[in-house]
């Protein structure tokens, strides 16, 4: 398996984060695209820094879903989402938590994901690769598998069959 290359502007921007004393981590469609071989420069990112730290760390950013811990980063000419760490509460409408609690490790992030493949995550700062979930084999053996129970995942947000 290859080492995740990390972009220039990825790893300037995990260096503010860094040294603010926070991990970032980049996650989602672009680890999974990349150990496709797909290209993708959409990142988005996990961090256990709360938005309002995220707000201190840089002097553009936007509050797009913060009640979710979710804030839009501009930085040198680049759009970021970063989300805080987190766990959801119960899923009220088939589509998204009722509430949401902070937690300050990627692990507890993971396991709220839908699918293996979509739960990789990759060290900013080093691109170092965390598959707790065997997702990396799942995408070798074409294989989709939802985190935990399925009929429980389907049941929190519907369009996860149809993301599947």
């Amino acid at each position: 398996m290859a080492k995740f290359r990390v972009p220039k502007v990825v790893k300037e921007f995990s260096d503010h984060f860094v040294k603010g004393g926070f991990s970032l981590y980049i996650v989602g469609g672009a680890v999974r695209d990349y150990y496709l071989g797909i290209k993708n420069s959409d990142y988005d990112f996990a961090t256990d820094a709360l938005p309002q730290e995220v707000q201190k760390l840089f002097r553009r950013v936007i509050p797009t879903g913060i009640k979710h811990g979710t804030v839009t980063v501009l930085f040198k000419g680049a759009t970021f989402e970063v989300t805080t760490f987190r766990i959801d509460g119960t899923y009220e409408d088939l589509r998204r938590p009722s509430s949401i609690t902070f937690v300050r490790s990627l692990e507890e992030d993971l396991k709220r994901r839908d699918f293996t493949i979509n739960a990789l995550a990759v060290e900013a700062s080093c691109g170092k690769l965390i598959d707790q979930h065997e997702g990396l084999e799942d995408l070798e053996r074409k294989i989709i598998r939802a985190i935990g129970e399925p009929l429980k995942r389907f049941n929190e947000d519907a369009l996860r069959i149809m993301r599947g």
